[in-house]
């Protein structure tokens, strides 16, 4: 396992929930949620600047069949930004299948209502994508997913 702080994006149309880990990959834990639209990019800078993560883990929109889905494309674009905006940080796509559902299922067991889970819903399923980042980096020895 890598040592080094990894920051995870759930990138949505309207929400990008940030999460982080420690430095020895163990836990990861929510951050904040960025609004999406002009200001999401330079407020994503900043994070990276205070947080100084080794990568940059995304999630990748794919079907229960494993092939990419529409939002696939966008997010693509995105991580093209976030590589012209912060050159020299590695930037990761990987599998976010039900991650929103998971993260969702565990805010209503911990009772939070679905009214209630709007503000931090994008936090916990970018908790979700990173945890399976680890997990899959201490299984394989090797990072997850694809390098942009």
């Amino acid at each position: 396992m890598r040592p080094g702080v990894r920051l995870a994006l759930d990138w949505g149309a309207a929400r990008i929930g940030v999460a982080a880990c420690d430095p020895a990959g163990t836990l990861a834990y929510p951050v904040e949620t960025v609004p999406a639209g002009p200001s999401a990019l330079p407020r994503i800078a900043a994070l990276v600047a205070e947080y100084e993560p080794i990568e940059l883990v995304l999630g990748l929109p794919r079907t229960l069949a494993g092939t990419e889905s529409y939002a696939a494309a966008t997010i693509r674009t995105a991580a093209g930004e976030l590589a012209a905006e912060l050159p020299g940080l590695t930037i990761r796509l990987v599998d976010e299948r039900l991650s929103t559902a998971a993260a969702s299922r565990q805010l209503g067991q911990a009772g939070r209502s679905t009214r209630r889970q709007r503000k931090i819903i994008d936090q916990a399923a970018a908790v979700a994508i990173l945890e399976g980042a680890l997990a899959q980096e201490r299984a394989t020895g090797q990072p997850a997913g694809e390098t942009l």
